[in-house]
């Protein structure tokens, strides 16, 4: 399973949810789930504004795990 460390890179950047909620511009409920791992996809201008925000790369965006 591929899960989004944004809870993590959030905290360690010191930002809120709603901080980075309103920089995607996103609806609530997309935002929540997403951030939530509740999700099966993620646009890659997501993916995109996330990793410019954070100054990361999609490798440190993401991780898998054996779920």
């Amino acid at each position: 399973m591929i899960k989004l460390n944004a809870l993590e890179l959030l905290e360690k950047n010191g930002k809120t949810k709603y901080w980075l909620y309103k920089q995607l511009g996103m609806s609530y409920q997309n935002f929540s789930r997403m951030v939530n791992n509740q999700t099966k996809s993620i646009r890659y201008e997501n993916i995109e504004t996330m990793c410019l925000l954070f100054n990361c790369t999609p490798n440190e965006l993401f991780t898998i795990t054996e779920d």
